[in-house]
């Protein structure tokens, strides 16, 4: 459940970077750049949360990914993270990493008025006991973005997560952004609410606040709150641990 392409929370979090588009030379000897744009970023986080629920049980995650963009708008990309979140709810489960899939389309309608449509496959790659619903996940979502702020429904077309029978639940995700003329922070804000289907008190609502600081050569970093409102018997896992509770959380980000 992580970081990818416009997802909401603090890592809206999303990362641009500089292209590494190839040349071609034409017949006269001049270059004509690649209409494909190709990035990459890395992030070492102190903890990974997503839509606010704790990923790796209060500890460090690495994570990293790539994007391929074309001029249309159109793009494809994958994410990573270290993850312990399913080892944690079952001890007979050994899964590490979680891999994001995604494709879609993004552009301009009018004006500032910009939107995002795509699919995201979460995977997790390793080994389950047998009866158990993998967390394997298929998201669509619709994102709608107006100067600062900006709008983002995603909606499940398989079970999510690994809860049984949840299929078509949804995440509604509002954010923000402001630069605050501070040293050159950004100041960052989120809501979410995560529809969960079939799961009694299973649906809560999440939020964040955080400051971000561009370092420039690709660097920067961020420093959030985050917090939600999850049920505390629907969310332990089985370390004990409350995985819905407030948290600070500290990145650091490098883009490519």
């Amino acid at each position: 459940m992580g970081n990818r392409l416009a997802t909401g929370g603090i890592c809206a979090l999303m990362l641009g970077a500089a292209a590494c588009a190839p040349a071609y030379a034409q017949d006269a000897g001049a270059a004509q750049a690649s209409d494909f744009t190709l990035s990459a970023n890395m992030s070492l986080v102190s903890q990974y949360r997503y839509r606010g629920i704790m990923q790796t049980n209060n500890k460090p995650a690495i994570q990293g990914g790539f994007d391929l963009v074309h001029a249309s708008g159109f793009y494809i990309g994958n994410w990573n993270s270290s993850i312990s979140w399913l080892d944690d709810s079952d001890p007979d489960v050994s899964a590490a990493v979680e891999m994001d899939f995604y494709a879609g389309y993004a552009g301009t309608l009018w004006k500032d008025l910009t939107f995002d449509v795509g699919i995201l496959e979460y995977y997790y790659p390793g080994s389950y006991p047998g009866g158990y619903t993998r967390p394997y996940t298929t998201e669509a979502y619709l994102g709608l973005g107006y100067g600062p702020i900006a709008f983002k429904y995603s909606h499940a077309f398989t079970n999510l997560f690994g809860v049984p029978d949840s299929k078509n639940s949804q995440y509604y995700d509002l954010s923000a952004s402001f630069e605050t003329g501070v040293w050159g922070t950004t100041l960052d804000a989120h809501v979410g609410y995560q529809k969960v289907r079939n799961l009694d008190d299973g649906s809560y609502t999440d939020w964040s606040l955080g400051l971000s600081k561009d370092w420039g050569q690709g660097f920067s970093t961020t420093l959030a709150y985050i917090d939600t409102n999850a049920d505390r018997n629907v969310y332990s896992n089985t370390k004990g641990r409350y995985t819905g509770r407030a948290t600070a959380l500290l990145s650091l980000n490098k883009t490519f």
